[in-house]
């Protein structure tokens, strides 16, 4: 394949892979809007978000090795025409119950996709310059397709109405769909046996979407209620199922030895609660902003900007640090950052401004992204075997969704639960909201905390500092061309 259609190809396998990483976003500032239209309560209404990050969290693993066994192109394209046809039902759904089902067959096709395509790259770009170009894009994608996704989240629905931010996707996935066959070439890995261990990927998702489940409606009928407790155990109950699994499969989705590397193991409880702590924090942060502010879903995404700039802005910052000061410290410091910048941010008033009360809290999370990120995505690596990089790649991005998802279920659930409290003893509902939302803040921004002593118990500085020579190595401008190119914000993707 020469170098031309390579990079056909990779154009439309970036193009789909930042379609998933926008609508982890684009319905954040369309939620009030979409809540309001579809009649959702407020306890629902974070499952639009949950649905799509549990289906894309859960099944990331199982997409990857289904990519691999059955031929990456092919599954690359199931996974795209399911996101697809999941985007236009999601544009029509005139109920809660359809849409949010809609968002989790997205979180499917997104978890098919994403492994898919990244598989693509991979093969058809050998290690070196074009490949670390390749992924220097795709890093830099990953990173801009959250910022997109707040900007044209708010753009569709204040000028077009909500449906349009998942109609934007059906023409694109056509497009896409048609050209692949053309372009992107296929390819597999041979083997005389295919092991997928669907019991692994189907106890793993079960145990989450119960767990979820009973924390967002335990405020409802009570946690001591026999309801909540059976949900919980069962949760509980396929989670364990799942380690079980995992440890006697002869082909495990998540081979549990990997994390006797306690780097690895403490890079991805960080990665847990960094995505349970930030995601989470922009779904609160949005409700604040549209429900108790005012703001229209177009002003919402564009002041969400202090944080997407700012994280950008200091990622060279991060990557040069990482070299010259202890990389561990670097990676508490941006969850210190994160966790303080959360909880700055449980002083917002009901008749709050931007400059005088979130421009603050943003700038600090948003610094704090860009230490935390880049640190963690490097951590998750270290120590790790090349043939075992993708298996420790997808494991970092599991946990990132699946930590986002429940980050948004506790902070819903806290929110949902002191709000009723405040409006049970007579107060207004605007100061019900900003109570319940303080609440909220301060769980999420000690949940950011949370990492600081996790980083300084698992993470070995001997291990990551060597995975950080490794990244400089593969990062230093070429000073010819044969030499390998930078491969920046790669951490992001």
């Amino acid at each position: 394949m020469n170098q031309i259609n390579r990079w056909r190809a990779f154009t439309l396998l970036a193009v789909s892979f930042f379609m998933t990483i926008v609508d982890l976003t684009i319905v954040n500032v369309a939620l009030p809007t979409i809540g309001r239209s579809l009649h959702f309560s407020a306890s629902n209404l974070q499952w639009v978000v949950t649905a799509y990050g549990i289906a894309f969290g859960g099944l990331l693993m199982l997409g990857g090795r289904a990519a691999d066994l059955l031929g990456r192109r092919r599954v690359f394209m199931v996974g795209l025409g399911t996101f697809t046809a999941a985007s236009l039902a999601a544009a029509l759904a005139t109920t809660d119950s359809f849409l949010i089902a809609m968002r989790a067959v997205q979180g499917i096709g997104a978890a098919i996709v994403l492994p898919a395509a990244l598989s693509i790259v991979m093969n058809m770009f050998g290690e070196g310059a074009e490949r670390n170009k390749a992924l220097g894009i795709w890093g830099a994608l990953g990173a801009g397709g959250a910022t997109f996704g707040a900007i044209a989240g708010g753009l569709f629905t204040r000028f077009a109405g909500w449906e349009y931010i998942f109609f934007l996707n059906v023409p694109i996935g056509v497009v896409v769909l048609i050209l692949v066959p053309r372009v992107v070439p296929e390819s597999r890995i041979e083997t005389a046996r295919r092991r997928y261990d669907p019991f692994g990927a189907g106890s793993v998702t079960g145990g989450l979407v119960l767990l979820v489940y009973a924390i967002s409606n335990a405020p409802k009928v009570g946690w001591d209620s026999t309801r909540t407790v059976a949900l919980l155990a069962a949760s509980a109950a396929l989670l364990v199922a799942f380690l079980v699994i995992e440890s006697r499969v002869q082909a495990p989705l998540v081979p549990l030895r990997i994390f006797r590397l306690k780097t690895l193991a403490g890079a991805n409880a960080v990665s847990f609660l960094l995505g349970a702590s930030f995601f989470a924090y922009i779904f609160i942060g949005t409700l604040y902003m549209q429900q108790v502010l005012g703001y229209s879903a177009l002003r919402t995404g564009i002041t969400w900007l202090t944080a997407s700039v700012t994280s950008v802005a200091f990622a060279g910052l991060a990557q040069a640090l990482v070299t010259r000061v202890s990389a561990k410290l670097v990676m508490a410091f941006g969850m210190t950052l994160i966790g303080a910048g959360v909880l700055w941010t449980m002083q917002v008033p009901v008749h709050g401004s931007y400059w005088a009360d979130l421009a603050g809290p943003f700038f600090i999370t948003g610094i704090g992204t860009a230490f935390a990120f880049i640190l963690v995505s490097i951590a998750a690596l270290a120590g790790v075997a090349e043939h075992e990089a993708g298996l420790a790649s997808g494991l970092l991005n599991t946990t990132q969704q699946l930590g986002g998802a429940i980050g948004v279920a506790v902070a819903s659930t806290v929110a949902a639960a002191h709000t009723g409290t405040l409006l049970h003893h007579g107060h207004a509902e605007p100061a019900a909201l900003t109570g319940g939302f303080h609440w909220a803040f301060i769980v999420l921004g000690l949940i950011g905390l949370a990492a600081v002593p996790i980083t300084f118990a698992l993470v070995r500085q001997r291990e990551l500092d060597l995975a950080v020579a490794a990244t400089a190595l593969t990062t230093t401008p070429a000073p010819a061309p044969e030499e390998p190119e930078p491969a920046t914000d790669i951490a992001r993707g």
